[in-house]
């Protein structure tokens, strides 16, 4: 039964941690490196993310400067960055790309907030999920005679308390990356 609890804390942890690199790849009116993670340049016929192949800086708080290791992939880590839904138009000055983050509108701000929210809410429905089949599992324990009705409560009681602390954890973060996109 100890072994139910951890595989299901840590599959709780896995939603946790997902959420956190979905929020990271949001963008909040600051330049940051993770907006670059999902974006993929071809490179030589293979899908590379661009953090492997240049040196990415922050110089000011809204600017984001590219400078891959290999010259000639300019015009691809350019092409890339068009072809993705970051929104950001690079600009290519033939050593390095820069990418000029505006400052978000109320409007978007709204967007992204809502954005953040339904992450949010999709995690928690992840976690209710896991616990569902936590508690499943107990019961096919309880109904094959491996556990006692007392040992299913208790694991029960277990389990939720797992779901409840993982839910507020989502409430918690979700609120901060809220705080961070309405800052002006």
């Amino acid at each position: 039964m100890e072994h139910l609890f951890k595989v299901t804390e840590e599959k709780m942890n896995k939603t946790i941690d997902s959420l956190e690199r979905e929020y990271k790849s949001i963008r909040a009116g600051r330049a940051t490196a993770a907006v670059l993670e999902r974006v993929m340049v071809d490179y030589y016929g293979v899908a590379t993310p661009i953090h492997q192949m240049a040196a990415i800086s922050i110089p000011e708080a809204r600017t984001l400067i590219i400078q891959p290791w290999d010259a000639t992939m300019l015009k691809e880590i350019e092409k890339a960055i068009l072809t993705s839904d970051i929104g950001i138009n690079p600009q290519n000055d033939g050593k390095l790309i820069r990418l000029n983050f505006p400052p978000l509108t109320e409007e978007r701000r709204k967007e992204i907030v809502k954005e953040v929210n339904k992450k949010g809410e999709e995690s928690k429905i992840a976690i209710r999920n896991q616990r569902r089949n936590a508690l499943d599992e107990l019961k096919a324990l309880k109904k094959s005679n491996n556990i006692t009705e007392d040992d299913e409560s208790d694991g029960e009681k277990k389990i939720q308390e797992l779901t409840d602390k993982f839910c507020k954890e989502i409430d918690s973060i979700a609120a901060a990356k809220e705080k961070e996109i309405m800052e002006i």
